[in-house]
C-alpha cells in the first residue's frame, strides 16, 4: 500500500494536513534535540522527509522503513542519507546503537506498536531519548467532532483528487479514529520500559508529541 503512494506521499500529506505537517515535524526535531556527533534512528521514515533536518545539521541519521518503494524514492532524492529497510517490531540494529529514536505518524501503522516501542528501547542507549509524533484526540469536544467529520467525510474525496492510491488514505483515516488518546499512548510507552513519559498537544490535540527517556546512564545531550 505505501509503495503505491510513495511518489506523491509528501505532497499529499501537506495537502491533507492543511500545511501543518512541516510545522509538526520541526517540533519533533526540536524535541529530539540531537547534535552533531550523535546518532538518530528515524523509524517509519518513508521517503526521508523527517530525516532531512538531522542530515542537514550534520547529525548521523538512519532512515528506517519497511516500504521499499518509500526508501527508493527517498534514496533517489537524498543519496547522502542512510536508508535501511526494517521491520519496526524486529529492528536490524544492535542494542544501544542510537542516542535517540523517533517515529512520526508511523507507530499507528505497526501491527504490534508495543513491540515496536520495546524495540526502540532496545536499540537506544541508556539515557537516550524517545520522541513520537502521532495523530491523537482533540481536547475540545466540538473540535473533536469537527475533526472526526473531516477524517471520514472530507479526507477521502480530497485524497481521490490528489493521491495515486486514495484507498490508502481511507485506511489512514480509519486507523486514526481507532488509535488511543494521549494518555493511552503514554501508558503504552511506560509499560514497555521507558521513563519520564510526557506529551505535548499540537493543533488542539490533533497531534501529540510524546517524549520519554531510556533508564540508566546519563541523559544524552
Amino acid at each position: 500500500m505505501f509503495d503505491d503512494v510513495a511518489p506523491k506521499y509528501d505532497v499529499v500529506n501537506d495537502v491533507l494536513s492543511l500545511g501543518q505537517t512541516r510545522r509538526w515535524r520541526r517540533i519533533v526535531v526540536d524535541a529530539v534535540g540531537a547534535v552533531p556527533g550523535q546518532r538518530v534512528l528515524d523509524l517509519a521514515a518513508g521517503t526521508g522527509t523527517s530525516s532531512e533536518p538531522y542530515a542537514d545539521a550534520g547529525i548521523d541519521v538512519v532512515a528506517c522503513d519497511f516500504s521499499l518503494g518509500m526508501l527508493k524514492v527517498g534514496k533517489r532524492r537524498r543519496p547522502d542519507i542512510d536508508f535501511v529497510a526494517g521491520d519496526a517490531t524486529n529492528l536490524p540494529f544492535e542494542d544501544n546503537s542510537f542516542d535517540a529514536s523517533t517515529i512520526s505518524f508511523g507507530l499507528r501503522n505497526v501491527n504490534e506498536p508495543k513491540k515496536a516501542l520495546a524495540e526502540m528501547l532496545r536499540v537506544t542507549k541508556p539515557g537516550g531519548r524517545l520522541v513520537i509524533a502521532e495523530f491523537s484526540s482533540p481536547v475540545i469536544p466540538v473540535w473533536r467532532t469537527m475533526y472526526t467529520e473531516y477524517l471520514m467525510r472530507a479526507l477521502p474525496p480530497i485524497a481521490r483528487k490528489v493521491a495515486s492510491n486514495p484507498d490508502a488514505y481511507v485506511y489512514l483515516a480509519e486507523s486514526i479514529r481507532a488509535w488511543p488518546n494521549q494518555d493511552g499512548l503514554a501508558a503504552w510507552i511506560s509499560e514497555t520500559g521507558w521513563q519520564d513519559v510526557a506529551y505535548r498537544n499540537l493543533t488542539g490535540g490533533i497531534v501529540a508529541v510524546h517524549r520519554a527517556v531510556k533508564p540508566g546512564g546519563r541523559p544524552a545531550k
